[in-house]
């Protein structure tokens, strides 16, 4: 079974962008309990010194850049799947 890529690559940009707007609301919501997950994730990094509130005009930077390279890895996925699938 080969995958559809752009639809493959579409469902992840659009994946990933919901996850991003849920991790926005998160952190705005809840801070602490974000910044205590987010360390138990990276082995306990402390994020102390780093861990500030993004002025609002980096959310949309970070939604565009975060859906686009999840785009590009779906599409990339979905060409190495398919690259195989047809190697059989």
């Amino acid at each position: 079974m080969r995958l559809d890529k752009k639809a493959f690559a579409n469902t992840s940009g659009i994946f990933m962008g919901i996850v991003y707007v849920f991790c926005s609301i998160a952190i705005a919501l809840f801070p602490g309990l974000s910044r205590t997950i987010a360390q138990s994730w990276v082995h306990g990094i402390d994020f102390g010194v780093i861990w500030t509130q993004a002025p609002r005009g980096n959310f949309f930077l970070g939604l565009i850049t975060a859906g686009g390279l999840s785009w590009v890895a779906g599409s990339v996925f979905a060409e190495c799947y398919n690259y195989f699938v047809g190697k059989k």
